[in-house]
């Protein structure tokens, strides 16, 4: 299902036959280090990843990450749309473009669509983002895409301090 379209890319809902990609992203080394390792390392872990988080948030949430695909060849360039967490009042917005599309604006062509979706169509008030300290191109998107640092937290309860960013939608 198709959520919304970029100028360049077309942005839909996870289906099993993304898992070759999802296995692709999850273990690029940008993910490894400022996301985390899933143990994603097969394409059945991969097909129960998109299960797990993916298509269960849309039920759940009406919503979540979705994959963003280049309009022309079809070719996904990355993962992103909302989260709902426990630690956090109201979505975050999350995003991870593949190493192959990086530096070429699609990060933010996208996110600024998804918060323009959030307010229209998801109703969201709030948005959320968060980052690593050290993530300074995260850092640097969040701002870029009008969120403002609110405050440091472990968002994961994992330990690491994030920084959080906040917009309202």
């Amino acid at each position: 299902m198709t959520i919304l379209e970029t100028e360049r890319t077309i942005v839909r809902h996870a289906t099993h036959d993304d898992a070759p990609f999802i296995l692709q992203l999850l273990n690029e080394p940008g993910w490894i280090r400022f996301i985390g390792d899933r143990n994603i390392h097969d394409l059945d872990a991969a097909r129960s990843y998109i299960d797990e988080k993916l298509l269960a948030s849309y039920l759940k949430n009406g919503f979540g990450l979705y994959i963003a695909q280049d309009r022309e060849t079809g070719t996904p360039v990355g993962l992103c749309g909302f989260v709902k967490r426990e630690t956090l009042d109201d979505p975050d917005i999350g995003y991870a473009i593949t190493e192959a599309f990086q530096g070429k604006g699609y990060a933010f062509e996208i996110n600024n669509a998804l918060i323009n979706h959030a307010r229209e169509a998801l109703g969201f008030k709030r948005i959320f983002g968060f980052t690593l300290p050290e993530n300074t191109v995260s850092v640097y998107l969040l701002t870029k895409l009008g969120l403002t640092y609110e405050r440091d937290q472990d968002v994961n309860n994992s330990g690491e301090i994030c920084k959080v960013f906040v917009k309202v939608a």
